[in-house]
């Protein structure tokens, strides 16, 4: 037992990262490695990249030179996205062995021998329209809940957007699969699982290979609710165009699914959107969160927004400020634009000055603060349930009702991983929010 190699694991950028971390991590478990942490001396470091912003960019430098602080000695592997989108500029990263792509990333076993140092990095990445095979993925014991890959790549031509040619093409899992991983991870006493991809509500679209999928998100929806064990299933992102109203209808009267919807819009002005070559209009948006607010009113709704992206004027960012301060809505993420290769985005005019992109993104930061108070203020006094997290963060436990409130309490080990029914009482000066326990474990 002496002898089997220890790795570590840092992950980039999406949830959807995070579950394919994980199974490439059992993977190398069964072959022989122990995993340990980031901040642990190991044999072997493999950093899972973004490639969505520019900071993601620099970020990875900052990770190789991390692992090479704890030991220069250490194999260093590149998989994912930014791999896949620039593999020789990874390469050329001091300490930098081995680059993966989209295709490779789950062979990780295949490319390694040694694990001796290279001269220089050895590249494996594939053309993109050769990422045309799904490989499932889900993450446990990284988190409290667990993220369930459903679907990868994407068939939309966002103007902006590099994802089409770091992951290929939209294609989903088999429901089979799905409904086995969940039954997987429900054993494994989680409680909460997310569902991830990059375009989940495009589940079950179309061809690829020679599989025809049979099923819609609906339908995936519709039988994940009824696999035992699990206590809540959590939506992530998805295009306002993809959920439907059946869809929403479903989640509010769901036994497991939670009232939680994270929806990107990206601009409140129709000139913007379409220049995105986004698939919808405000009024689609609009129509979405209406729906929600009718059935579910209690309900969280995130939205992703982008700042400054190439002709946005001052108008077209204060339609978009004013359009969200309307909107019914919980918390923003804000996102400046940053220019990246190979998109169409690149070469249009009207580049927006960084300055004034930085001011827009705090003015809208500033109005996801207000955003999120009005939000839990409105939860005063209401009865939920919590699942508390497994971190001690100055003496506090924290965790998340059903609808994303974060609640604190002293911390108790003996919460962690545990579901609560809980009253909110009062917003800590933090911004998350105090709680009575109803003495009921759920």
């Amino acid at each position: 037992m002496e002898n089997r190699k220890k790795v570590a694991f840092y992950t980039l950028g999406c949830k959807l990262n995070f579950s394919e971390t994980s199974t490439i991590a059992r993977n190398l478990e069964d072959e022989g490695f122990d995993r340990v942490d980031f901040e642990e001396v190991a044999d072997m470091y493999v950093i899972n990249t973004c490639s969505v912003t520019e900071n993601a960019d620099k970020q990875f430098k900052q990770v190789v030179r991390k692992a090479m602080k704890l030991n220069d000695k250490a194999f260093v592997a590149a998989v994912g996205c930014y791999a896949q989108l620039k593999p020789e500029e990874l390469a050329n990263v001091d300490g930098v062995d081995l680059v993966l792509g989209a295709t490779e990333k789950f062979k990780l076993a295949d490319y390694i021998n040694d694990l001796s140092k290279n001269d220089f990095g050895e590249v494996h990445s594939c053309e993109i329209a050769e990422a045309d095979f799904y490989v499932g993925s889900y993450s446990i014991g990284d988190r409290t809940r667990a993220f369930l890959k459903v679907q990868d790549g994407c068939d939309y031509k966002c103007t902006y957007c590099t994802i089409p040619l770091a992951r290929g093409i939209s294609r989903s899992d088999e429901l089979e699969n799905v409904l086995k991983n969940a039954y997987e991870i429900s054993k494994q006493n989680i409680k909460e699982i997310v569902l991830t991809g990059v375009n989940i509500g495009d589940y079950g679209k179309g061809e690829f290979g020679n599989k025809k999928h049979e099923h819609t998100f609906l339908e995936l929806v519709q039988a994940l609710d009824e696999v035992e064990g699990i206590e809540r299933l959590r939506i992530s992102s998805i295009e306002p165009n993809l959920l439907k109203n059946e869809t929403i209808e479903f989640v509010s009267k769901s036994r497991t699914f939670v009232p939680h919807f994270h929806i990107p819009l990206q601009s409140g002005s129709n000139d913007i959107l379409k220049l995105m070559k986004r698939r919808y209009l405000r009024e689609v948006y609009t129509e979405r969160v209406n729906k929600i607010r009718e059935v579910m009113p209690h309900a969280c709704i995130g939205v992703d927004v982008i700042v400054g992206f190439p002709g946005e004027t001052d108008e077209h960012f204060l339609e978009t400020y004013h359009f969200l301060n309307e909107m019914d809505i919980s918390y923003l993420h804000v996102f400046t634009y940053s220019e990246r290769d190979n998109t169409e985005a690149v070469a249009m005019e009207g580049i927006v000055p960084a300055n004034v992109r930085a001011k827009r993104s705090k003015m809208l930061r500033g109005l996801s603060v207000k955003k999120r108070r009005a939000f839990y203020e409105g939860q005063l006094g209401t009865n939920r349930t919590v699942l508390f997290e497994s971190e001690n963060k100055e003496g506090y436990i924290h965790g998340f009702t059903e609808n994303y409130v974060k609640v604190k309490t002293p911390w108790n080990p003996e919460l962690v991983n545990t579901l609560h029914e809980i009253n909110l009482t009062k917003i800590d000066e933090d911004g998350s929010v105090r709680m009575e326990f109803l003495n009921v474990e759920v």
